[in-house]
């Protein structure tokens, strides 16, 4: 797990909120991690599936997570989002993919964004599920 941006600010509520990206491709990870610690956020990084449960089980607050929908090992992204979905009902979840339209149907998902991301939207997004936004279910 990879820290990026964390503030050290003494009062809790001028802390950034924190961000878990979940994605396998080195690159777009570290590029995702970049755009959204310039926004403000904090942010926790998972190599996959695997390693997001293991940050989602310690005593990190996370407040959004982010996942690539494909990866490999044991658990793609959605069976990571459908988990963290049950157990931690109140996590806004975001699904990044190169191709949307292979989603199945009825994937529940607080936003889905294409690949490649435009920066400007994607922190746009975030900030939308981050003040209360409805969530989405793909169809």
């Amino acid at each position: 797990m990879v820290v990026v941006g964390r503030s050290n600010e003494p009062d809790a509520a001028s802390q950034p909120q924190t961000i878990l990206i979940v994605e396998d491709e080195i690159f777009i990870r570290l590029a995702l991690a970049d755009d959204l610690a310039e926004a403000g956020f904090c942010i926790f990084q998972a190599a996959g599936a695997e390693e997001a449960l293991q940050v989602l089980q310690s005593s990190l607050p996370i407040d959004v997570m982010i996942t690539d929908i494909r990866m490999p090992g044991a658990l793609d992204g959605l069976e990571l989002a459908m988990r963290a979905r049950t157990a931690w009902p109140e996590l806004r979840i975001l699904l990044l993919s190169g191709n949307l339209a292979d989603l199945p149907p009825g994937v529940l998902a607080d936003a889905l964004i294409a690949k490649p991301y435009n920066p400007t939207a994607l922190i746009a997004q975030i900030r939308q599920l981050l003040n209360g936004a409805e969530r989405c279910r793909a169809t």
